[in-house]
């Protein structure tokens, strides 16, 4: 069976993780997904985190950047590629090059904010 969602407009907004993001579909009748726009400025690394029990895809639309899991470890990103990040997997992505970093998010299930856990690995 078929379940519509209305649409509706989306708005961007500021998150303590340091990035703006407009959730493009993010419902109860899609409990399954969700699907996010992500904006980083310049220079900006976003706030260390994971997702319990979700899986994310971050699939880079535009900028370079970095990522890292709470190492000393960066992995270069750019245009076109993606980062699946397994669920409870600590991570942030910081925007190296002189424009935004615009990467759109998968999660899986559908991401909703008491499965987001920001801090220091090694005090959670």
């Amino acid at each position: 069976m078929l379940t519509p969602i209305k649409a509706r407009k989306p708005t961007e907004f500021y998150t303590r993780e340091r990035c703006y993001i407009t959730e493009i579909l993010n419902h109860a009748d899609s409990p399954h997904m969700s699907l996010a726009r992500c904006r980083v400025a310049p220079g900006v690394t976003t706030e260390l985190h994971r997702l319990i029990g979700t899986t994310e895809v971050y699939i880079i639309k535009s900028g370079t950047g970095e990522m890292n899991d709470g190492s000393n470890k960066w992995l270069a990103v750019g245009a076109g590629d993606s980062v699946v990040i397994p669920p409870g997997s600590w991570q942030r992505i910081r925007a190296t090059g002189s424009d935004e970093l615009i990467f759109e998010v998968i999660c899986t299930p559908r991401f909703q904010p008491p499965c987001y856990e920001g801090g220091d690995p090694d005090q959670a």
